[in-house]
């Protein structure tokens, strides 16, 4: 049977065996490697890197079978790496693109490709429906070009590379190392099995700052949970920092492009709430201003912020690749989205899990206060706020009588406040007029909406959330 391939906000995800294997893998490359020659962009070559999922580094060798069999020069990345690795490597070799073997977060037994295009960050739609024609073409004619690896090196056209030493040489550039002379830091690190073991243990180790870490050791089963930095994933990870006395915890999800963060308590920090403090602390230390970048389900604060220091606020699509876009071609200083992504102007338009770690450390260090100090700090200048993201489940025949809904709803007001703004670009937004929100946006793949919202308090926000569940019988 054949099996439709379909990139989603981050790549093309299956689950192995059922429809991730070797032949539709050989497949997608085929169409990446089309996609390249149609663009001029073969003669650049191809960076592949790979997770530590159950044999991705099997899969990348088969695609770079593929691109070697069509004239395209193959950068093979020598050990395992994360994702916002294999980007950076792209500008590092001055190639045409990347292929990341990689399913970051899901469930273990899923593997993916993401294609990350030649300026180094997610790819966007124009790129993506592009390949997804070669392959539909390619699943019509079954033409697939590959040469044995043997051959594409006595050819000249497969090389391993390591590009870590220049990662970490880039990022070093980008953090003020003279604030972790002030205040060392004591810090637990948990890559979650994945893809960033051992990066932040090195940079953080060479500043000075002492680490110890859980879960640093490959298990394609990701000791039984999700790899996604997510509170309900963290609980060893919060135990450690408080057993150990540590100033913070920091998580990376299976690729390291996504962050986690615990405080010195053993509190969870949302990456809604790092993303404001981490702007306030980029104003405070750099010189760079641009506009903001965030995803229309991304905290409201900094819009705040942005507003307070004369900066502009782009609000995307939700995906990185709309923030990423942000960041090449609009100046944004900083780009950032409620999951648990985010990098700045100066580095790779990619999220970046391991430079948000760093950068959280860097907080601690250049302040000397804990998380809850600054966000203290934060509050008295900024206000409060409070938000959440809600997963419903739902029956599959109710989907369409609540998109429906959303489609044709008119709100008046919302929990006593006036709706001042209706954006459905994707999913639906309601603004109120005390700068309280929600969002409802339906799953593409499973029997749920997600219902974001935020206000400037906890009571607020529980209102909103209930009248809303009401409004649309979730």
């Amino acid at each position: 049977m054949m099996v439709m391939i379909k990139f989603g906000t981050d790549g093309w995800r299956a689950i192995m065996a059922r429809d991730f294997t070797f032949a539709n893998c050989s497949m997608v490359a085929q169409g990446i490697a089309s996609y390249m020659l149609n663009q001029q962009l073969a003669k650049k070559g191809i960076v592949i890197g790979y997770d530590n999922r159950f044999m991705s580094r099997e899969f990348g060798w088969e695609c770079a079978r593929v691109m070697a069999g069509n004239g395209i020069k193959v950068f093979f990345l020598d050990k395992v790496s994360p994702t916002p690795v294999t980007a950076f490597a792209v500008q590092a070799k001055n190639a045409g693109g990347a292929i990341m073997i990689t399913a970051s977060h899901n469930p273990p037994e899923y593997n993916g490709i993401k294609f990350i295009p030649e300026y180094a960050g997610p790819a966007l739609p124009d790129v993506t429906d592009a390949i997804e024609k070669e392959i539909q073409r390619i699943q019509e004619t079954g033409r697939i070009y590959e040469l044995d690896i043997e051959e594409a090196i006595s050819f000249d056209i497969f090389q391993e590379i390591n590009v870590d030493e220049l990662y970490f040489g880039h990022l070093a550039n980008i953090l003020q190392g003279e604030s972790f002379k002030k205040h060392p830091l004591k810090v637990i690190i948990d890559p979650m099995f994945g893809a960033g073991i051992g990066y932040l243990e090195k940079i953080l180790g060479k500043l000075g700052c002492e680490t110890k870490s859980i879960n640093n050791y490959r298990d394609v089963l990701f000791g039984g949970a999700l790899p996604e930095p997510a509170s309900d994933n963290l609980n060893a990870l919060k135990h450690a920092v408080v057993s150990f006395n540590a100033q913070a915890g920091l998580a990376l999800d299976g690729d390291a492009d996504r962050f986690g963060i615990v405080d010195q308590d053993g509190n969870y920090i949302t990456p809604n709430e790092f993303l404001y403090l981490v702007l306030n602390h980029l104003l405070k230390t750099r010189t760079f201003r641009g506009p903001v970048a965030r995803s229309l389900a991304t905290t409201q604060m900094l819009d705040r912020v942005a507003r307070k220091n004369g900066l502009g606020v782009i609000e995307t699509p939700v995906g990185f690749k709309y923030i990423g876009e942000c960041l090449r071609e609009k100046g944004s200083m900083l780009g950032g989205e409620e999951s648990g992504g985010m990098s700045i102007i100066g580095h790779i338009p990619e999220k970046d899990g391991i430079l948000a770690c760093l950068l959280a450390a860097e907080m601690l260090a250049y302040s000397g206060k804990s998380f809850a100090e600054l966000k203290k700090e934060f509050e008295q200048e900024y206000g409060t706020s409070a938000s959440q993201r809600v997963d419903i489940k739902v029956k599959e025949e109710k989907i369409e009588v609540i998109t429906s809904h959303m489609r044709n709803y008119q709100p008046g007001k919302v929990a006593g406040q006036k709706a001042v703004e209706v954006n459905r670009t994707e999913g639906l937004k309601v603004s109120l007029e005390d700068d309280s929100w929600f969002l409802i946006r339906p799953s593409g793949t499973e029997p749920l909406f997600r219902l974001y919202v935020e206000s400037r308090d906890i009571d607020k926000m529980d209102k909103i959330t209930a009248e809303v569940r009401k409004i649309f019988d979730f």
